[in-house]
């Protein structure tokens, strides 16, 4: 019988198959974008800032999920949560500190983020124990590549002055936003990639006593 960990060839070659697609309709939202939207080229109006808004929202949806409705895993769910829905607010910044006041997206993070480290702190060696069996899933391959490319690299990849080097003359700050928020958003997606593998692990994990769920 093979591992609760484990996927089969097919469901891996489904999942590829579906993630490419995804993939693929992404980066034509974003052509859309920059063909009919000039006047919302990666604005919080455009299409890449929505849709990064879409997928943190269905990851931390998931993870809602996978928490309460599949009971996997609770301490590791609720730090991804609270990472995931903090990079939420901080992608509503403009609109917060428009409609609530300046700095808005600050002090709702911190309400989001300090609890949920507060509960895991308090339960660090469960934590331990769970991250130990996540460590070593594709979900955790997956949300650490999606972390390092919105986290680290978006933020290199789209400074001023890598794109003042590189077009001289002819820099605009729209290739640096651009840049900048299409990398995020492919991080985006990884980082959905990996929770929608968690919930699908997590699945596998809760079945597995039966044998029988091999997705």
């Amino acid at each position: 019988m093979p591992a609760p960990d484990s996927i089969s060839f097919r469901a891996t070659c489904i999942r590829a198959v579906i993630y490419i697609l995804l993939t693929g309709a992404l980066m034509q939202g974003v052509y859309y974008e920059a063909l009919y939207l000039p006047d919302n080229q990666f604005t919080e109006r455009g299409f890449t800032e929505l849709a990064q808004t879409l997928l943190l929202t269905i990851a931390s949806a998931l993870l809602i999920y996978a928490r309460h409705g599949l009971k996997s895993m609770p301490q590791v769910t609720l730090l991804l949560f609270g990472f995931l829905f903090a990079s939420l607010i901080r992608e509503q910044d403009s609109h917060l500190d428009t409609y609530l006041f300046d700095g808005a997206w600050q002090v709702l993070v911190t309400l989001v983020i300090l609890p949920c480290l507060f509960f895991v702190i308090r339960r660090r060696r469960q934590f331990i124990d769970e991250f130990t069996h996540y460590s070593n899933t594709f979900s955790f391959g997956l949300f650490a590549a999606g972390f390092l490319t919105t986290y680290v690299f978006s933020r290199l990849y789209g400074r001023s002055e890598v794109w003042m080097a590189i077009l001289g003359d002819h820099y605009a700050r729209t290739f640096k936003d651009a840049a900048e928020e299409v990398t995020e958003l492919f991080g985006y997606a990884l980082l959905l990639f990996a929770i929608i593998e968690l919930v699908l692990l997590a699945r596998r994990w809760r079945l597995s006593h039966n044998g029988t769920d091999n997705t």
